[in-house]
């Protein structure tokens, strides 16, 4: 009987005003799956924690290191790699695209690129369902979590919040109920400046996100749900 492997892999999300939500994948340089596209990953080595081994993978492959990686899942179906027997822990995290866009791909990797997650190409081994998985659980935890604050500049009109929440719940939002939803939590608060018109319209409010009271009302025990 084979000896069964441990791999990891990274799916990176990444989100600007411009192009929405996107993933970072590596094009494979070898067999099986040569040419094909692929979530970044590879096998731990024996010295390594899993989230070493992720950081790792992750560096080489695409030349990108990200601070804060979260466990997903853990891959295992018996026939998910033709070579052998290999179990994938899946981790996933979201970063502002613009701060990865210095991508060098290199080990196994071809080519390394950031694409839409609305247009993705096929994708190797069983990662379409990994990346699936990973899809459904960004969307609900931005439901429950304001990691989506991460995202924007320090300082932003409104409309940069909504566009965010949108492009990722992937869904038109009622405008009202979201400002007055979002508002009443108390953790965005008015800079008193106003953002540089853009000769579509006046200049909106710019507000900011206000981490300590969240965290102050985190301990109240205050519920957060969009």
């Amino acid at each position: 009987m084979s000896q069964i492997k441990v791999a990891v892999d990274a799916i990176v999300f990444g989100y600007s005003k411009q192009d929405g939500v996107s993933v970072l994948l590596i094009q494979r340089k070898y067999d099986p799956f040569k040419n094909s596209w692929a979530i970044p990953g590879g096998f731990v080595l024996n010295e390594e924690s899993l989230e070493e081994a992720v950081t790792r993978e992750l560096a080489e492959e695409t030349g990108i290191e990200v601070n804060y990686l979260e466990q997903l899942y853990t891959f295992g179906q018996p026939n998910r790699d033709p070579r052998q027997r290999i179990i994938a822990i899946a981790y996933f995290g979201l970063v502002k695209t613009s701060q990865y866009q210095e991508l060098k791909a290199s080990t196994d990797a071809a080519n390394a690129q950031w694409f839409s997650i609305k247009k993705l190409p096929a994708l190797a081994f069983d990662h379409k369902q990994i990346l699936q998985t990973a899809i459904e659980r960004l969307r609900a935890k931005v439901r429950y979590q304001p990691i989506g604050f991460e995202l924007l500049d320090k300082k932003f009109p409104f409309s940069d919040l909504e566009k965010l929440y949108a492009a990722l719940l992937d869904k038109e939002l009622n405008r009202r109920n979201f400002s007055k939803k979002i508002l009443s939590f108390g953790f965005l608060e008015e800079t008193g400046q106003l953002s540089k018109a853009d000769g579509k319209g006046r200049p909106s409010k710019m507000y900011q996100f206000n981490q300590k009271r969240y965290k102050e009302l985190l301990k109240e025990g205050f519920h957060f749900e969009i």
